[in-house]
């Protein structure tokens, strides 16, 4: 633990005092399960930490070898984790299927990859550490769900309500089950949370007091989920484990409890809300994503600004002069995208582009841009900066553009020709962006009311409704 305290005593020079402290008591004294996949956005509403200075101390963590950053595909509608990884670049899929639920989800980064993190084995040993080792429930607790599920302290007691029986079977191991299929289940479903494999029982009919019987193998081959369909009464079950590994088969009823388990949820920590964070983007880089790689993203908000008559400014008052105002109205701009929760993706001259995974974040930093260059403008007032900014919500695709993690699509291309329609009086957003709620009730609380106008946008067919924020 002494190579901890040395971590710690680093982490403390970097994040923020509180949220340091507040880690620090969590890897000291919680039980070992909340330290595996810990979920930073749960972490920040139990402790009272703000979630931008939670997250940005658990990337500072990580960056030090305290905590184990993954990435994680779940299944939006059991919560499970269908695959985990230590990087992005692993997660390179089209689809991802669910054998449990039986369906296949398009990825997508601002729906179904969290970010979680897990307690380095330098620093503390937890059971997690070794899965092989937990014990079913926990099994499911720790590895098999992710952490947008909220569980409950009793899980062990949930599952063996909801469970005829499980079995715990080592590599090569068989064992048989004898069992009473319920008539008042329609629905069994046999899990192994470790393999996904999955067979259902469709149990129907009047009972019988013959014995059926049922074999199942356990390998690395994820074949096709089948259903079977059985009557209520007696089943002899027989299971075998190809594997290397342990499996952990349960015969699971589809019922009210286990329906009601599946809909608790909270929020957690995105892929996209990820890589909208200016510390992860300024730690990782183009190391995120591999090159050939195109992520979707249903939602991201874009503000783009550009400077009006930068060059006539340098031509009036010099190289030196103009480049210590233009460096100065950069270093403010970064400085408000990153309190309000967004990341700068690049800078191209004068202009800068930024994300957002909201709009009313995009909106807040714009209002707070205008405001900080005005302020600028009245210490300065023979050599005034004149800001355009234009913001838009849509869908994009994450990619890498030149060495640096960047964003491509119509949403982007629109954002910037909108930036290019503003004057330095007005933010110009469109209807998606004014539209969202917190957004709306952001504006109607600063008194503001966006005037919407048709505009014809260079390269887009067809003309776009943009709003002008006075």
């Amino acid at each position: 633990m002494s190579e901890g305290k040395n971590l710690f005593t680093a982490l403390r020079q970097s994040a923020d005092p509180a949220a340091v402290a507040a880690i620090e008591e969590l890897v000291r004294d919680a039980p070992d399960q909340q330290l595996s996949r810990v979920n930073v956005l749960d972490f920040a509403a139990k402790t009272g930490i703000d979630e931008e200075r939670a997250i940005a101390a658990f990337l500072h963590a990580a960056r030090l070898g305290l905590f184990e950053l993954s990435w994680n595909v779940l299944c939006p509608s059991c919560g499970g984790v269908l695959d985990a990884s230590t990087t992005l670049k692993s997660v390179n899929k089209a689809e991802y299927h669910c054998a449990w639920c039986a369906a296949g989800y398009a990825l997508t980064l601002d729906e179904i990859v969290e970010v979680t993190f897990t307690v380095s084995r330098r620093v503390r040993r937890i059971a997690a550490h070794d899965p092989n080792e937990l014990p079913i429930a926990e099994y499911f607790r720790q590895i098999f769900w992710s952490s947008a599920i909220d569980l409950p302290d009793d899980l062990d007691r949930l599952i063996q309500e909801i469970t005829l029986d499980t079995v715990e079977l080592p590599p090569g191991g068989k064992a048989q089950l004898s069992l009473q299929l319920p008539a008042d289940s329609d629905f069994v479903i046999i899990l192994d949370p470790v393999t996904h494999t999955t067979q259902f029982l469709d149990v129907k009919g009047e009972p019988t007091y013959e014995r059926q019987s049922l074999s199942l193998v356990f390998d690395q081959v994820r074949a096709p989920t089948e259903t079977v369909k059985l009557r209520p009464g007696p089943l002899r079950l027989s299971l075998e484990n190809h594997t290397e590994t342990r499996v952990l088969p349960g015969l699971w009823i589809a019922g009210g409890k286990l329906e009601e388990l599946l809909r608790r949820r909270k929020p957690f920590l995105t892929a996209k809300r990820l890589l909208t964070n200016q510390v992860f983007r300024d730690f990782y880089g183009a190391d995120t994503m591999d090159v050939h790689q195109r992520l979707k993203i249903t939602s991201l908000t874009f503000l783009f600004t550009d400077l009006r008559g930068s060059t006539e400014l340098y031509e009036r008052v010099g190289d030196l002069a103009a480049f210590d105002l233009v460096s100065a109205h950069f270093q403010i701009l970064n400085e408000i995208v990153a309190a309000e929760a967004g990341a700068v993706v690049k800078t191209s001259g004068d202009a800068v582009m930024a994300t957002f995974a909201t709009p009313d974040r995009a909106v807040a930093a714009a209002l707070r841009m205008r405001e900080a260059m005005r302020s600028l403008n009245d210490s300065h007032r023979d050599n005034k900066l004149l800001l355009k900014i234009g913001i838009r919500e849509g869908p994009c695709l994450a990619v890498v553009l030149n060495d640096r993690q960047d964003y491509f699509g119509r949403t982007v291309n629109i954002a910037a020709r909108v930036q290019g329609l503003a004057d330095s009086r007005l933010i110009l957003a469109t209807g998606p962006v004014v539209a969202h709620p917190k957004a709306m009730s952001l504006l109607e609380t600063s008194g503001l009311k966006p005037v919407a106008q048709s505009r014809a946008l260079r390269g887009i067919a067809d003309e776009v409704a943009v709003y002008e924020i006075p």
